[in-house]
């Protein structure tokens, strides 16, 4: 029988290729597989938040209930240095409202004429006051933890909106076998698992003015809309620019385009005859 070389070649080809094949979906598995292990957190889901679309504006009903799920809830131990008083003027209450609501707090002022500081009555004009004199107190009371800021939460995190939703909303008991140091609660939706922050939001924690139920959910909902005016309070603001700026470009192509028919319309339609001298 005569040796075949080219059939050879092609036999070693065909069972190099199925080999190396094998070794690369067995080399992709593996990662994938080793890429799930390592991931420590569970991804929330993506909800529908109404005020994302590109025609959609704040709820200023569940910004005013946000507003008030961080007075009751959350100021004690997180600030939002960055929101001013009057910057919830039209948003959340009215003037009147706020004024009465910010002399409710004393804020450190001065120096005064004798070189001091003084405490006196918050105006509109003041940021809203942090818990916390200072970072050191913050983690003192904290246990060596320091309380985030909340004004740019929603734009610190991935999937701001999402991951607060899910990190509120997500406190449950930890899984078999996961054991938990003192003075740490289980919740799947941040990294690691364990946090020191215990359960924020109860069902009935807080009595909305509307009455509106306030189960956590809800309450969850209305603090990450206010959260996410808080990172983004010009959003509204941009979009109505956004729409007349797209308005005014579209009258500008317009009329630059029957500008442009009309000036060269009489060039292009023209027709020229050349007659040859007698």
């Amino acid at each position: 029988m005569p040796f075949d070389l080219r059939e050879l070649l092609k036999t070693i080809v065909q069972k190099s290729s199925r080999a190396l094949a094998a070794a690369a979906a067995t080399t992709a598995t593996s990662a994938v597989a080793v890429t799930a292990l390592s991931d420590d957190v569970v991804h929330p889901p993506a909800y529908p938040w109404s005020h994302l679309g590109f025609a959609s504006a704040y709820d200023c009903g569940a910004l005013r209930r946000g507003f008030q799920v961080y007075r009751q809830v959350c100021a004690s131990c997180h600030s939002i240095k960055q929101i001013h008083y009057r910057e919830l003027i039209g948003v959340t209450h009215t003037k009147e409202e706020l004024i009465e609501m910010a002399s409710e707090v004393e804020v450190v002022d001065g120096p005064n004429d004798s070189g001091e500081m003084f405490e006196r009555p918050a105006k509109i004009t003041d940021q809203i006051p942090s818990p916390y004199s200072n970072d050191e107190e913050g983690r003192l009371a904290n246990g060596g933890a320091l309380p985030p800021d909340l004004s740019l939460m929603v734009k610190a995190r991935h999937n701001g909106q999402d991951y607060l939703f899910g990190l509120l909303t997500g406190y449950c008991d930890p899984p078999a076998g996961k054991e938990m140091m003192p003075g740490l609660y289980y919740n799947p939706y941040f990294p690691g698992g364990a946090i020191a922050m215990p359960p924020p939001l109860n069902d009935g924690g807080v009595e909305y003015e509307d009455g509106t139920v306030a189960t956590i959910t809800q309450q969850a909902k209305d603090i990450v809309q206010f959260l996410n005016w808080c990172s983004e309070p010009e959003a509204d603001a941009r979009k109505k620019e956004g729409v007349t700026c797209m308005m005014v470009l579209t009258f500008c192509i317009l009329t630059a385009g029957y500008y442009k028919r009309l000036k060269w319309g009489p060039y292009k339609t023209r027709s020229i005859t050349y007659l040859k001298a007698t």
